[in-house]
């Protein structure tokens, strides 16, 4: 059911592969094949890739499983986000971030330009105003304008790796306005997001070859481009959060190195 769903959070998917990947935690061939079955199905998802290289890993798959799910439903990212925006920032997201979208909540007195990326801009819009904040929602042809007229660019990372991050589609162009405009531009990478050299490029790998980068729902953004990446060690570098060890192994069975 995890590996068929669409259109779901990453860290939702994570949390809820996470009972599955326990039940079959006695056989370890199945529960490899059960791992990879997730991420071929759900490749852009940045913590269902990390969940399932822990629990690969792990002489106790079981109860790492729920160890993983517990720290991704007990991640503080969402807080430091919401404490280390600026006041009176205007603040532009794409989509319906799931990071970003909880800090905004938990602020609630931000002005947010929202752009209605893949269809979902006009319902958190809707939740935003009812959270406090002053949202406003862009059509996706008006990103640039949007971005331009904002003092901070938030976007949401389903994955952080050595050369990038992995964003809803339309954060390459937006972050490449930001930089041009002088404007920052904040990753939120919270836990489960940030992978191992391997398991990013495996993950880039099948990201990049369902089709046609135009009709992709997610895309690679430069690390560049990023001003800044907020997680649960706060408001860092990006060459300071990609200096820090990730929590997951480098899984070779995921990235095609190894057996089951």
């Amino acid at each position: 059911m995890v590996a068929r769903a669409s259109g779901e959070e990453p860290g939702l998917l994570a949390r809820e592969a996470a009972g599955a990947l326990a039940a079959c935690a006695d056989d370890p061939r199945a529960l490899v094949m059960a791992c990879r079955r997730l991420v071929e199905r759900q490749p852009a998802a940045g913590p269902l890739w990390w969940l399932a290289a822990r629990v690969v890993a792990s002489p106790d798959p079981e109860t790492e499983a729920w160890r993983a799910a517990e720290a991704i439903r007990a991640d503080v990212t969402p807080l430091v986000v919401a404490d280390a925006l600026p006041d009176d920032a205007v603040i532009t997201v794409l989509g319906w971030p799931e990071q970003a979208s909880e800090a905004l909540r938990i602020r609630g007195d931000a002005r947010v330009l929202v752009v209605g990326s893949l269809g979902e801009g006009g319902a958190l819009v809707a939740a935003l105003d009812r959270a406090g904040s002053d949202a406003t929602l862009v059509p996706e042809a008006g990103a640039g304008a949007a971005v331009a007229a904002s003092t901070l660019l938030l976007l949401d990372a389903s994955a952080l790796g050595p050369e990038g991050f992995l964003a809803v589609t339309g954060s390459r162009a937006a972050a490449a306005v930001a930089y041009t405009e002088e404007i920052p531009v904040w990753v939120v990478a919270g836990v489960g997001r940030t992978l191992p050299p391997r398991l990013w490029r495996a993950m880039v790998a099948q990201v990049t070859a369902l089709g046609d980068p135009w009709d992709a729902d997610w895309e690679v953004v430069p690390i560049e481009l990023a001003t800044a990446v907020v997680g649960p060690a706060g408001v860092q570098t990006p060459a300071d959060a990609l200096a820090a060890a990730p929590d997951c192994p480098d899984a070779p069975e995921l990235a095609g190195g190894g057996s089951a």
